[in-house]
């Protein structure tokens, strides 16, 4: 098993940011590290909350902190979700340089956090051109919602093709497009690798109104099976299948039922994908 230095915000209740995150990886057998961008009650989804950010300078203390503790060289994935401003930025970036001057093997994942429809972009506008201009770049892979990757490639995304087109567009090797519009009143999620020209489709039904916090557990899961071995596609199709088990054991729940449902989740029957080349199109 592995490591994974996780870098978001924290709740005190619920399952979203580093509170999703950390369950799914330890299910998993990963030790963790978690750095916290944001400390908050709850989410802001509910009627009230209170918390603030922890700031950048604290961050860089801490992480300095673990190199001198001789922890860094340890890691072998890192994982980034919510950064609301520039200076998280930046922070994120010095944490995976950092990482990767002490091991080459370290994977990254970017789950570039910006906002949603119909809500638009919800973090600092200069966090998120940060994030796009210079985050994305260090990323092996990248977890956007069908709005983000929209955001990020100045592309309206409709469809799987849409996504599948947006995804190459960019540089990092995997891209997991999330919430993407699909026939017949299905959700998708499209798996784009750059490196092969490889497309994966994994559609589910549209659930309407779920928990918050489903896209980190995705990309949570996505990069701990990948550091268990799982290749792409199979890592691809556990992750989406253990979403989607989390998210029937929360029905009616105000947040996601992640630990009396880990069993359901944690290993779950892989989700049927469809993997084909150019387009999703090529399927048919």
């Amino acid at each position: 098993m592995g490591c994974v230095l996780a870098i978001s915000s924290q709740v005190a209740r619920g399952h979203v940011g580093l509170g999703a995150m950390i369950p799914a990886l330890q299910s998993l057998g990963h030790e963790s590290i978690a750095l916290p961008t944001t400390l908050l009650s709850n989410h802001p989804g509910h009627p009230i909350a209170a918390g603030q950010q922890v700031s950048p300078d604290l961050l860089q203390r801490m992480l300095e902190a673990l190199d001198k503790n001789g922890w860094l060289g340890g890691i072998d994935a890192i994982l980034t979700g919510y950064l609301p401003t520039s200076d998280h930025v930046r922070c994120a970036a010095d944490a995976i340089r950092v990482v990767r001057e002490k091991s080459q093997r370290v994977r990254v994942l970017v789950d570039p956090v910006l906002g949603d429809e119909p809500k638009g972009l919800y973090i600092n506008a200069d966090a998120a051109v940060r994030i796009r201009d210079h985050l994305i770049g260090l990323a092996d892979a990248i977890s956007p919602n069908a709005f983000e990757l929209g955001w990020l490639t100045s592309r309206r995304i409709s469809c799987e093709d849409e996504a599948a087109e947006a995804a190459r567009s960019l540089a990092p090797r995997q891209v997991l497009a999330t919430s993407v519009p699909a026939a017949g009143g299905l959700i998708a999620n499209v798996l784009v690798q750059n490196d092969t020209g490889e497309v994966s489709v994994a559609e589910v039904p549209h659930k309407g109104k779920v928990p918050n916090g489903t896209g980190d557990v995705l990309s949570a899961l996505f990069l701990g099976h990948g550091v268990r071995g799982a290749d792409a596609n199979l890592a691809f199709a556990l992750a989406v299948a253990g979403v989607d088990a989390a998210v029937a054991a929360s029905a009616g729940r105000d947040e996601l039922a992640l630990i009396a449902s880990k069993e359901a989740w944690a290993d779950p029957v892989p989700w049927p994908v469809r993997t084909f080349g150019k387009s999703p199109h090529e399927a048919d």
